[in-house]
């Protein structure tokens, strides 16, 4: 017989099955009304930050609406890093096409898999980090995407089975699934690496407002005594200033669980 707890993790199990087959599915219609090379980068992003918001936050807001609002948060830079993303490929296969030289070949092959790796990660990077440049995107995508090198293979293996599966027993569920599967995989690779980053920046923080207090304490001036109405020989306290606010995070509020 099954329990009551087993009944709820099996509802909340189908329910994340559907939240991922609904935003695959968003996610193909806006790269079909983009015409591919607008609509990816945005569509891709988009994803990314729903599936980071959920997993590490725990946010579960409406889809097609948070979505749709999260298409036009960062304007360009989606596209921009799409249309990178794109061109290195086109430039690494016409070179695996043309070359001869075996080691060549090898090259582009390294390169084309630290391509995909950075693509992989790039998103999410967006998603939740604060990087403003496109080169110091595609930095923290690699140096994630390497620092995490035993669970991407590990996840690019599950994923790889997984569809193979899909393929062999079950062809229908591929166009349903879609990046859906690889979208959650990743998501919760960086579940915890984003979760102590931002331990890490709320420590820092901390760190900061508390030896910001006593350089502040002994760098003002000494006020003079206020006389206090029932007492004349008790001084009143003087002010001191508090501690200056905490730096800006790079993860957003809320990140630490």
């Amino acid at each position: 017989m099954v329990s009551y707890e087993g009944l709820v993790r099996l509802n909340q199990t189908l329910s994340g099955f559907y939240r991922l087959i609904w935003l695959n599915l968003l996610w193909v219609v806006t790269c079909v009304l983009g015409l591919g090379l607008l609509g990816v980068g945005p569509a891709t992003y988009a994803f990314a930050k729903y599936v980071d918001r959920w997993f590490r936050l725990g946010e579960l807001p409406p889809m097609t609406r948070t979505f749709r609002s999260y298409l036009t948060e960062l304007r360009w830079r989606p596209v921009l890093v799409s249309w990178v993303l794109l061109a290195g490929a086109v430039v690494i296969g016409v070179n695996l096409v043309s070359v001869s030289s075996w080691y060549l070949r090898m090259a582009n092959l390294a390169a084309l898999v630290l391509l995909a790796v950075i693509g992989a990660y790039v998103y999410f990077v967006l998603a939740a980090m604060d990087v403003r440049s496109l080169r110091s995107t595609l930095s923290a995508a690699l140096l994630l995407g390497m620092g995490s090198l035993h669970w991407t293979i590990l996840g690019t293996t599950a994923v790889t089975a997984v569809y193979w599966l899909m393929y062999r027993f079950a062809a229908p569920l591929l166009p349903l699934v879609g990046i859906a599967l690889p979208m959650a995989v990743v998501g919760l690779i960086v579940r915890p690496v984003f979760r102590q980053l931002a331990a890490d920046d709320a420590a820092g923080a901390a760190d900061d407002a508390a030896g910001a207090t006593p350089a502040a304490s002994t760098s003002t001036a000494p006020c003079p005594t206020a006389a206090r109405p029932d007492r004349n020989d008790a001084p009143a306290a003087t002010p001191v200033p508090g501690p200056t606010g905490p730096r800006e995070l790079h993860l957003e509020k809320g990140s630490v669980a």
